[in-house]
């Protein structure tokens, strides 16, 4: 069908209209495009609409489809519609000069056609665009979420891995050790730890520096990680590594665990073009889980460490409950000394010093007890070791020795020859920057001779002491303190001293005495009769005194006596008695 003559007119004429339509739409919408585009969009749906008002059968679809293109080009205000009804309406008609019988009444239901288009297509992009922001807000939720996620595991690792080795840290296997002991239908189930510590790390840190030690920490890290591999292995701090076996089935199980981590720990490590060689103590413990706490399983694995440290490292030792009793009692002990002091609790004994020449009381030696609420009379041997290793051998020791000087000070009211006192002093106590003050101040303030005071020293103390100590004993020698070598002849033997040191006695050593029990006739009764006879010769070259010490018959005195040695101590000439039983023999 040809086309319309006016239609063809139309599409010659300057764009007038469409420049007029241009510029009452622009600013009722942001439009991406030039006023050049513009006015070439709405020239071409000028063109439609002059077309659809002249086309015969009269047709609504194309005023249908400028509503849409309206839309679809971002011309989609309400103001931006109705400027275009408004302009249409006003000068479609006269621009183009469009002539038709009943061109009011199609441009009217065109223009209703043009405005339902226009909706139609708004409503589209409307419920368009509010699916896409939908799924733009759903695909931010889940971003956001992953993110979150991805950060709360980060964190989560962070807070609970250790940043040097990635291993576990404290943190994480405690949630683990917990959950494991609070496994439903835990029943008889058991479970296992490895407690470890490098041997000597220390000295890596302090030969080669920190930066050295951290990264041998970090392969040893990944080596257990590697050879337990199945097995949390969890790093505590510094050099301390924790691993947890589950579901044991008893104690070979950590044992296989203990010994593949020593072997793992063992390999030499390059680190930094140094090839070090380290080990490791670990202290196993292996129970049911019924009945334990996280709490108990550590303290039970931390106590077998330390005994295994104590053995000499590079080993692993087991849990042993009574053994830890025992530790537990020592400690509880020790930490009561203190207390013990200030309530009077320790006392002390005396055992007589006897001439062998005569049968005279030279002296005594104070030995201290503890007179303990619960455990009843201590001897020293359950509390002086203890005493010695926390330090509180310091108090202590300063105690016995100024009640000695305070008891011994009042036996010469009782007449007769008063014995002196032999007070044993700790290695502790001879450093002391103090002694000589300190002893210097007893003797004034208990009125006792300097010369009724022995101090007796180990030969193991002797060895070790600096300047400093020695000169503090020369002191006390000029002031008339007797200086006396404690177990002479089990220790390093070393004879220098004894011409260097202001020694007045020594007391040989027990071990020896004892083999003076048996008939002379015997080889090693011999050899011990050589031997004491050679140190009894030595101290009288050296105008020093010798006391026997463990004397327990009359046949070891008699062949003391028949090689010289001046006085003996042991039972046969006198158990450890109070002070009245002192006074006693001499009164």
């Amino acid at each position: 069908m040809a086309e319309p003559a006016a239609a063809v007119q139309a599409r010659s004429r300057p764009g007038t209209f469409a420049r007029a339509w241009a510029k009452a739409v622009s600013g009722t919408s942001f439009l991406p495009m030039t006023q050049e585009q513009l006015e070439a969009l709405l020239q071409r749906l000028t063109d439609d609409l002059a077309a659809a008002l002249l086309a015969e059968p009269f047709d609504l679809r194309p005023g249908h489809r400028v509503g849409t293109e309206l839309v679809a080009h971002h011309i989609a205000s309400a103001e931006g519609l109705g400027r275009t009804v408004e302009v249409v309406q006003l000068r479609l008609v006269r621009d183009l000069g469009l002539v038709a019988d009943d061109v009011e009444d199609r441009m009217a239901r065109l223009l209703a056609a043009v405005a339902t288009g226009y909706a139609r297509a708004l409503r589209d992009r409307t419920l368009d665009e509010q699916e896409s922001i939908r799924r733009a807000v759903m695909k931010a939720r889940t971003q956001a979420e992953r993110a979150l996620r991805d950060s709360e595991a980060r964190f989560r690792h962070q807070a609970t891995h250790d940043p040097l080795t990635d291993l576990p840290n404290r943190v994480l296997f405690t949630e683990r050790l917990t959950a494991a002991l609070n496994e439903p239908g835990r029943g008889a189930r058991r479970v296992g730890l490895c407690f470890l510590d490098l041997d000597r790390f220390k000295v890596v840190n302090d030969s080669l520096g920190h930066q050295v030690g951290d990264r041998l920490l970090a392969a040893v890290a990944d080596r257990l990680r590697r050879a337990l591999d199945g097995h949390l292995v969890a790093r505590l701090g510094g050099d301390e590594f924790v691993v947890l076996v589950e579901g044991t089935g008893g104690t070979d199980d950590v044992v296989a665990v203990a010994d593949a981590a020593l072997a793992a720990v063992g390999e030499p490590a390059l680190v930094d073009g140094h090839e070090l060689s380290v080990t490791a103590s670990i202290g196993i413990v292996e129970r049911q889980i019924a009945g334990t706490t996280p709490g108990d399983l550590m303290r039970a694995a931390d106590s077998t460490l330390h005994w295994a440290k104590a053995a000499g490292g590079a080993r692993w030792e087991l849990f042993d409950a009574e053994r830890n009793r025992r530790e537990l009692a020592r400690y509880a002990l020790s930490a009561a000394i203190p207390a013990a002091l200030e309530r009077g609790e320790f006392y002390l004994d005396y055992q007589p010093l006897t001439s062998l020449r005569d049968g005279r009381l030279l002296g005594v030696e104070a030995l201290v007890r503890w007179r303990h609420p619960e455990l009843g009379v201590l001897r020293p041997d359950s509390f002086i070791g203890l005493a010695e290793e926390t330090g509180l051998i310091v108090p202590l020791g300063g105690w016995v020795l100024a009640e000695a000087c305070r008891e011994a000070e009042g036996w010469s009211a009782h007449g007769g020859s008063a014995p002196f006192v032999s007070v044993n002093l700790a290695v502790r106590q001879v450093h002391r920057p103090g002694l000589v003050q300190e002893v210097r101040g007893l003797l004034e303030r208990t009125g006792l001779p300097p010369e009724r005071l022995q101090l007796e020293i180990t030969e193991s103390t002797m060895m070790s002491t600096t300047e400093e100590p020695v000169r503090a004993l020369r002191v006390l020698a000029d002031l008339g303190v007797r200086i006396a070598i404690d177990d002479f002849g089990t220790g390093y033997s070393n004879l220098a001293y004894l011409r260097d040191l202001p020694v007045t006695e020594l007391k040989v050593a027990g071990e020896f005495v004892a083999g003076l029990r048996a008939p002379a006739v015997e080889p090693a009764s011999r050899t011990d009769e050589r031997i004491l006879a050679s140190l009894v010769s030595l101290a009288h070259a050296l105008d020093l005194t010798v006391t026997a010490e463990g004397v327990e018959t009359a046949r070891q005195a008699e062949r003391l006596r028949a090689i010289g040695c001046d006085a003996g101590q042991g039972w046969h000439f006198g158990r450890p008695a109070p002070a009245r039983r002192i006074l006693e023999r001499i009164g």
